[in-house]
């Protein structure tokens, strides 16, 4: 009785622990923007610029993303032809690829074509990062469309335009808002895009706005009112696409859909998808061709790396149990809470009431850029983590309450053997957000505390392109090698 009783409390002590760690960690950057803004908030004319900038790019990102998502994804849930497996997972390449990398591979691929440095290079590289995005979320919900639906429209004669109204689009209706949504605001939450290809008094977004008022005008008026808006802005986008259905947990998914029925058009699906490959593919061949001849591994580069994967896994040691904790705390709804808040807050939000402090009290700036990879590592390991769990309570709770096994030997046990797969997926997607991450070391970082991410943007800003392709490969290199593992953990676990 002792025993069950103690095990009956672990999980929700845990889990009170974490959400007050999560809970102080939010509030410690929320209050003081809160406290400032209260009497400093005013809406001139460069706030309400900068907010229609960012409204304005982020819609026709979503819409463009949107554009090219829907026709990739019928393409490719119709048509059964040699590659499919490779250009689905080419899908996720921009997932794993940190945003830096991928502006520098934009670039040296498209600077030649387009003028980039403007809301022309921000178009394009939220449309690089989001058009796959929503290409497999919108795929997946091709993928649950029953056969028999394509078998009976066939044998009534349906056509191409039929299939469309009739079967496809009702299935893809449904998620269509939530998935516009969660672009939408990842558009407007957008950091390292602006940063280097915008930044200008004509393409300025909340989140650049933030960080400029603090390290160049130390302005934290100004940057306090930036911030109360763009949490407003974030808070309702986040609330809203939490409304339509769950559309973050299919974001982090790695799982590959079958094709279901091919339909006439089969020349305009092949031009489709080369379109789709052909904005995917030669930022990374750029990225690859060009750093590939001038990659270095001593000085700056490699204190950067030791820094960069010294933040990484000290950042997933540390959500893993936290996650761990909630998923056990027997409230999922609260542990939700807390785990979106993370999205809900912007980092630039974030980052400004902890640069306050950290101005104040002389924080370490280390252990502030682990805590905001902590927190946007929170969702990925916690959606990973937690259907695990509970699926593997419901086998287990009963037996290792008789036995009365719990604590640490029920974990070494039971648990870790049951949950490797999982505990090791959700390790891995938390240091791969962490390692591509530039936003916390923009707000923290110094001369001699720089991560590869940081490093990069200094190379393109001292016009050294070709050593922060060189710089940008090694983070590339990192970031695929733990995708890989993480999608083969992912794949392994779907077979058990």
């Amino acid at each position: 009785m002792g025993e069950g009783a103690q095990r009956a409390d672990e999980g929700p002590l845990a889990a009170r622990f974490a959400l007050a760690v999560i809970v102080a960690a939010i509030l410690a950057g929320f209050l003081p923007v809160v406290w400032l803004g209260s009497a400093t908030l005013s809406f001139d004319s460069y706030l309400l610029r900068v907010t229609a900038f960012t409204l304005v790019q982020a819609g026709l990102s979503t819409g463009l993303s949107l554009a090219l998502a829907l026709p990739v994804a019928r393409a490719l849930a119709r048509r059964a032809f040699f590659g499919r497996g490779v250009v689905i997972r080419l899908l996720a390449l921009p997932l794993a690829l940190p945003a830096i990398v991928a502006v520098l591979g934009i670039v040296g691929a498209f600077g030649g074509v387009f003028n980039l440095y403007g809301l022309t290079g921000i178009l394009l590289a939220h449309v690089f990062f989001n058009f796959p995005l929503a290409t497999r979320m919108i795929l997946s919900r091709l993928a649950s469309i029953p056969p028999e639906s394509f078998r009976l429209g066939t044998q009534l004669g349906f056509r191409d335009r039929d299939i469309w109204t009739r079967i496809e689009w009702p299935q893809i209706r449904a998620a269509l808002p939530g998935i516009a949504v969660l672009v939408f605001l990842l558009c407007a939450a957008s950091f390292t895009v602006v940063l280097t290809l915008g930044g200008g008094p004509a393409a300025t977004t909340l989140e650049v706005a933030i960080y400029q008022s603090l390290r160049f005008d130390f302005d934290p008026p100004r940057a306090v009112s930036l911030a109360l808006v763009q949490l407003g802005l974030c808070a309702g986008l986040a609330l809203l696409a939490h409304r339509f259905g769950g559309e973050v947990q299919s974001w982090v998914s790695l799982r590959k859909a079958s094709p279901r029925q091919a339909g006439p058009s089969r020349l305009v699906d092949a031009l489709v998808i080369a379109v789709g490959l052909g904005l995917l593919l030669p930022p990374i061949v750029a990225v690859v061709m060009s750093g590939a001849a001038h990659m270095e591994f001593g000085g700056d580069v490699a204190r950067a790396t030791l820094t960069s994967l010294a933040i990484g896994i000290a950042s997933a040691c540390i959500t893993l149990p936290l996650c761990w904790a909630l998923a056990h705390g027997g409230a999922p709804k609260l542990s939700a809470l807390a785990i979106v808040a993370g999205l809900i807050m912007p980092p630039a939000v974030l980052a400004t009431g902890w640069f306050l402090l950290f101005n104040s009290y002389n924080l370490p700036a280390p252990a502030l850029v682990i805590a905001m990879s902590v927190l946007m590592a929170l969702p990925f390991t916690y959606n990973t983590l937690a259907p695990a769990i509970a699926s593997a309570a419901q086998q287990h709770d009963r037996l290792c309450l008789g036995l009365g096994i719990s604590g640490f030997t029920r974990f070494r046990l039971i648990d870790l053997p049951a949950l490797r797969k999982p505990l090791g997926l959700g390790l891995v997607l938390a240091v791969i957000v962490s390692l591509g991450d530039l936003t916390a070391i923009t707000f923290f970082g110094s001369q001699d505390f720089v991560t590869l991410p940081a490093l990069i943007y200094r190379q393109m800003g001292s016009y050294r392109i070709e050593g922060a392709a060189g710089t940008a490969l090694i983070l590339a290199l990192f970031t695929f090698a733990l995708m890989t593992l993480a999608e083969r953990w992912s794949n392994a676990d779907d077979q058990a």
